[in-house]
């Protein structure tokens, strides 16, 4: 089930209402938060424990740790007849994948740092993913809703990232979980030949104030997505206005 989006997060925790923008209006600069002068602060905050609606519970870090590994060592196995051993592989796959996201998949290394079959890593991948803590992302060749070859790995959320990868919670990985996780709600995000993301005719390259176009020169419906920015000029958009979808 996907967590809470910027604009949801920004209403229950801090009771600001807020629209829904469809991608277009976000491209076309029409989004915007009345009221609030200064949306990075809040932005930062949901970075971090915004996505779940019981982060507001004092145990918040606690809690979530809990559910990962009752998700990972209990639920899954019990869902797909595994064994106990079995859970632990899935736990000590998340653990690579969140210390090296995002996660450029090699199957044959991970089954022998694993001790497992090759041919099990893509169903425990699969498993991981359907349960909400990994995104996968996807080619494609494989035509419509991602059945294409997994290009890379991402932890589900932002939230994880700062719970699970520690010292490896980098802001690069960070902007690009994010857009992938709130854009995928409504659109098919596929891996960008060119850039960082696509979604239909769209490509996008995430990056921080600092980023340039040279990424996108002389691609058509190209944008730069910039965290650290409040507001969007030309092909130039906010990172936090993606949160707004949904």
């Amino acid at each position: 089930m996907q967590g809470l989006s910027f604009r949801e997060y920004l209403q229950l925790f801090h009771q600001i209402t807020v629209q829904t923008y469809s991608l277009e209006e976000i491209l076309s600069h029409k989004a915007e938060l009345p009221g609030v002068k200064h949306p990075l602060p809040f932005f930062e905050d949901y970075l971090k424990k915004g996505y779940y609606p019981f982060a507001l519970d004092e145990d918040f870090d606690l809690r979530l740790q809990q559910i990962v590994n009752q998700t990972l060592e209990t639920d899954i196995p019990l869902y797909a007849g595994m064994n106990v051993s079995t859970g632990r592989k899935l736990k000590q796959l998340l653990a690579i994948i969140a210390k090296s996201v995002p996660f450029k998949p090699n199957m044959t290394s991970i089954a022998t740092a694993l001790s497992a079959s090759r041919n099990n890593i893509t169903d425990y991948c699969l498993f991981i993913e359907e349960a909400g803590m990994i995104a996968q992302l996807r080619d494609s060749t494989g035509g419509i809703r991602g059945l294409g070859k997994v290009d890379k790995i991402y932890l589900d959320n932002t939230n994880l990232i700062y719970s699970l990868a520690n010292d490896n919670a980098n802001k690069g990985n960070i902007r690009e979980t994010f857009f992938l996780n709130q854009l995928r709600v409504k659109n098919d995000v596929l891996v960008s030949p060119v850039a960082d993301f696509q979604i239909g005719d769209y490509t996008f390259e995430v990056g921080g104030k600092n980023k340039g176009l040279k990424q996108i020169q002389g691609v058509d419906k190209a944008f730069i997505v910039k965290d650290d920015i409040e507001l969007g000029y030309l092909n130039t958009i906010p990172l936090w206005q993606f949160g707004l979808t949904y």
